[in-house]
């Protein structure tokens, strides 16, 4: 068994700076160097919200290069084609999914397989590592079987996989990463061999030091400010957390200031939204923030009201900053916050149940600050990022060695 140092590729297709970048980030700036050697190849370049830096910039802050292969435009027969399998297949869901994955395979996931297995070959890597899910990795799988390496994948999300990418990820897989034991199961559940599943959970710097909360001149200290942070996509139901807040006024509550930050594809159709709702006055969007504690430590509670989570690194922050979490129920959030200790669970999408979760807190300042301390405490044993770091690391080290002995 050759155990010297370890070249890895980092591959990820992903478009935008999410969660899932902040944990890769945090990783890469404390591996081990002595033991790993890491280039990242993404397929883009993307920055850190709407002005901030590029992907490469962060990257050679840290001594990591980046390699850019950018996938090919999708040919006009892939596009007809799968027009008229939609059409055709429009009664039966199943087979219209495996048709147009079928159709994915042969334009972009094959093609994408052979340049990364030479890639592989050409920078004489040890292992490929992937940070996104199967489903949306598998053009690795295949470059990985390719080149003859072993490949360790990161899954940061629950995912639904079709047989073929459970089998794909069956024979190729050395290990894959779970975020939280919910992932875990989920993959289990769908048919990935359990024996490949290792749960290691986010985590962050407990020993950063805290900010000051942010200030801005719609603040009081009398207000209750409510908030949340994250992508705004329709997976985030974000939109439940407008209806809670206009509930709790429409019934003749107190005042309660939403705080929303992060920007998104569903920005327009939230603001649109609140206007309706008749909250626009009461809800603030400050978009994306590259520094989003200072923000977290301004909010009384902290809301994430999405219905799926790998492991949400956001609800970390704000245990950290001793806030108090409401989550809906589901795979990630479910795990992270215990129910009535260092918040409260309702069922996704009961905007009912997430108002009178708000008013109870509201109601009860001594509550809130029990929670939130339990909440640090939680955090602190639990979720650290040297833990995060080690875990990571084995799994690695482990899936290299294999693959050289």
């Amino acid at each position: 068994m050759n155990t010297g140092r370890k070249t890895i590729l980092l591959f990820d297709t992903g478009k935008e700076w999410g969660g899932g970048t902040n944990s890769m980030i945090e990783l890469l700036k404390r591996i081990d160097r002595k033991r790993f050697s890491v280039v990242c190849c993404f397929y883009t370049d993307y920055r850190r919200g709407a002005n901030g830096p590029l992907l490469s910039e962060e990257l050679a802050r840290i001594g990591i290069p980046l390699v850019v292969l950018r996938p090919p435009r999708q040919p006009l027969w892939a596009k007809i084609t799968k027009e008229l399998v939609r059409g055709l297949l429009r009664s039966w869901p199943v087979w219209r999914r495996q048709a147009i994955f079928r159709i994915d395979k042969r334009w972009r996931i094959m093609p994408m397989a052979e340049r990364l297995a030479e890639l592989l070959r050409i920078g004489r890597f040890d292992q490929l590592y992937m940070n996104n899910q199967p489903s949306s990795n598998l053009e690795g799988y295949l470059a990985a079987d390719l080149a003859g390496l072993p490949v360790v994948q990161h899954c940061r999300i629950e995912t639904s996989l079709n047989p073929t990418e459970v089998a794909i990820t069956n024979h190729s897989a050395c290990r894959i990463i779970c975020v939280s034991q919910g992932v875990a199961q989920s993959l289990r559940d769908q048919g990935v061999d359990d024996h490949l599943l290792v749960v290691v959970p986010n985590g962050i710097d407990i020993h950063q030091a805290l900010p000051s909360p942010q200030r801005s001149e719609w603040m009081s200290t009398s207000q209750l400010i409510v908030g949340t942070v994250g992508q705004l996509v329709p997976r985030k139901s974000v939109a439940d957390l407008l209806g809670a807040i206009a509930l709790i006024r429409d019934e003749g509550g107190p005042r309660v200031d939403l705080l929303i930050v992060g920007e998104g594809p569903e920005a327009a159709n939230l603001r649109a939204l609140a206007s309706r709702l008749g909250v626009s006055e009461q809800t603030h969007f400050v978009g994306f923030q590259r520094e989003p504690l200072p923000w977290i430590a301004a909010m009384d509670i902290f809301v994430l009201a999405s219905h799926r989570e790998g492991l949400p690194r956001v609800i970390l922050e704000a245990m950290l900053l001793a806030k108090p979490v409401i989550a809906a129920r589901a795979v990630g959030s479910g795990e992270v916050v215990a129910d009535k200790v260092t918040g409260l669970l309702y069922p996704h999408g009961d905007v009912r149940s997430l108002a009178n979760a708000i008013m109870q807190l509201y109601r009860n300042p001594a509550l809130r600050a029990q929670m939130g301390a339990a909440g640090r405490e939680r955090v602190s044993q639990k979720y650290s990022i040297e833990q995060y770091v080690e875990g990571v690391q084995n799994c690695l080290w482990e899936a290299a060695c294999s693959g050289s002995s």
